[in-house]
């Protein structure tokens, strides 16, 4: 009789071997890892191999559908880690030759044998609409052809995906490891017998759904700060303060809620360690306790107390002064926007030291917007954000004037590099978060501040349309498609709307698409930039090309962005 539930850790050598055949069930999501991700797992992996000689690194765990006396195993969660993997070993494999690239190979597909009828087989199989994609140009180690396809030919975004990542852990095997053999050969070793992936395997759907379940929880199981205060405040004894310590504890808990205080604390250790986690949450902080802090008391009343009021107050963005109150607020409603909160640890310890100084917490607040905005719309990865953000910390621990804090300026080859993300294709960024984050942002400079930038349905349209009816009016204004081409996506032609898309308005002439599209109930819009379009009666290439020009000088206005020097840009490519 087989086990209902079993669970085992395993290094990647036996996770990719013939012990597995991993499928995707229909009702699986596509591949979504992103570059951002990828480059977060190799960038973490090389880091350990490289300082952690002797450890194992544990990449978390999957949860399979699997009898124990079979190798099939519907994966139920674990996919984009299992993807990825393969991703990074064919890349791996992709640059070298004779035995050294069949023996990666062996972690990639089964060899078969010939002589017991045996084909080779992926050990990882995709959803249906991505197999033969991922087998022919992973599996079958054809990156070089799979480089060479224009993204717009690709059947979905996972097939997009895939193709990126490849390009990315090519491009990061030639650049870490240098493509050299034995460089290739080690790092192979450290991943297949050092890297290690629980495997949670029960023979029943209805199971494996239970354990799904059970692992991402969002109830209020036990979290790691209520452990963190048993092991501490439980060495306090009754003379000792328990009791007052144990409720200072409770009152931030409930003035912050449950779920913000437990980001207080993932905020706190980054600024005692300042670098990207390694370990849980409770390990880390279980060093920085025995390490750093030794004491409950203080613990309660130097390491936590001082923070909980600034970081609501960030989160909330409701700042308190008789100057600066307005543009500090407004700076902080910005840096919510973005999607990472890895700048959260630097605003929570400046304003925690300097609130009562609203003159320099205006100006901070200034210039950290206009740096988490940079590392945002260039894309820059996590660990690149936190090492950034780790030198803020540092300086502001140094208690450093903001005249000489120069790791929370932009230096001018980055204002360089700013201005060329925002010069360009801008609709073509991805996510489209980004894009709408540039384009609100550049509205709010337009407005007098009264914009709120809370609208139910966002969307962002092109003035002149991204294809042209040849028998329209835009044909006859625009007679150059390649003019036409390098302005389209561009930040002049693109105006937000609090509306729903409306598949008939892009073939609307200039002059019908502002009555009928851009204007909103009250026969205005509530955006600067559309406003702007609909005082216009053309909308020609030389007006889109001045617009551009002055679109531009906003930003470099508005968030300082003019070079201090006038040398010529060495072109470092976009991180």
């Amino acid at each position: 009789m087989s086990k209902l539930i079993s669970g085992a850790e395993y290094p990647l050598a036996k996770i990719f071997s013939s012990d597995f055949e991993y499928v995707m069930p229909h009702y699986q999501r596509p591949y979504a890892w992103t570059e951002d991700q990828a480059s977060e797992l190799f960038d973490d992996l090389f880091d350990f191999y490289k300082s952690e000689p002797n450890e194992g690194y544990f990449l978390g765990s999957i949860v399979l559908i699997k009898q124990e006396s079979q190798s099939l195993a519907e994966v139920i969660d674990g996919q984009q880690r299992l993807t990825t993997l393969t991703i990074l070993l064919a890349a791996l494999a992709s640059r070298l030759q004779g035995t050294l690239r069949e023996n990666i190979c062996g972690y990639i597909k089964e060899p078969g044998n010939a002589l017991e009828g045996l084909e080779s087989k992926p050990i990882l199989a995709l959803r249906e609409q991505d197999r033969e994609f991922f087998h022919h140009y992973v599996q079958d180690l054809n990156f070089e052809e799979l480089i060479g396809i224009n993204d717009s030919m690709l059947k979905n975004e996972a097939q997009v995906n895939i193709k990126k990542n490849s390009n990315l852990f090519l491009e990061s095997i030639s650049e870490r490891l240098e493509n050299d053999d034995e460089k290739i050969k080690e790092f192979k070793s450290f991943l297949v017998q050092r890297c290690f992936l629980v495997a949670v395997s029960t023979p029943n759907q209805q199971s494996a759904f239970r354990i799904f379940s059970v692992m991402n929880s969002r109830g209020l199981d036990l979290n790691p700060t209520d452990i963190i205060k048993a092991k501490t405040i439980g060495q306090l004894g009754i003379t000792d303060g328990r009791d007052e310590y144990s409720e200072r504890w409770e009152n931030m808990e409930d003035d912050l809620g449950r779920n913000r205080f437990n980001e207080l604390f993932s905020y706190v250790r980054m600024i005692f360690t300042k670098e990207k986690a390694k370990k849980s949450l409770l390990e880390e902080f279980e060093n920085i306790y025995s390490e750093k802090i030794k004491e409950p008391t203080k613990l309660v009343s130097d390491v936590l107390e001082p923070y909980p009021r600034a970081l609501a107050v960030i989160q909330n963005a409701n700042y308190e002064a008789k100057f600066h109150a307005e543009e500090i607020n407004s700076h902080l409603q910005w840096l919510n926007r973005i999607e990472d909160s890895d700048w959260m640890p630097a605003a929570i310890l400046f304003l925690s030291k300097n609130e009562s100084n609203s003159t320099d917490v205006s100006l901070f607040f200034n210039k950290l917007e206009r740096l988490a905005a940079y590392m945002y719309i260039c894309k820059f990865n996590v660990n690149q954000r936190i090492e950034r953000y780790s030198g803020v910390i540092r300086a502001i621990e140094q208690g450093r004037d903001l005249q000489s804090n120069h790791e929370v300026d932009i230096e001018d080859e980055e204002k360089r590099i700013m201005l060329k993300v925002l010069d360009g294709d801008v609709y073509d960024l991805k996510p489209a978060k980004r894009r709408n984050y540039i384009i609100l942002r550049l509205d709010s400079f337009l407005s007098d501040g009264g914009a709120s930038y809370k609208p139910d349905v966002l969307t962002i349209e092109h003035v002149l349309p991204q294809t042209v009816d040849p028998n329209s009016e835009w044909k006859t204004t625009w007679t150059d498609d390649d003019e036409r081409d390098k302005w389209v996506h561009r930040i002049a032609n693109l105006v937000p709307l609090n509306r729903k898309r409306n598949a008939k308005a892009k073939n609307y002439d200039f002059n019908t698409k502002k009555d009928k599209y851009f204007l909103g109930k009250e026969g205005v819009s509530s955006y600067v930039l559309t406003s702007q379009v609909l005082s216009f009666s053309r909308w020609t290439p030389d007006l889109i090309s001045r617009r551009q020009e002055n679109l531009m000088e906003k930003f470099k206005e508005e968030w300082d962005l003019n070079p201090t020097s006038t040398l010529a840009s060495n072109d470092r490519p976009i991180p």
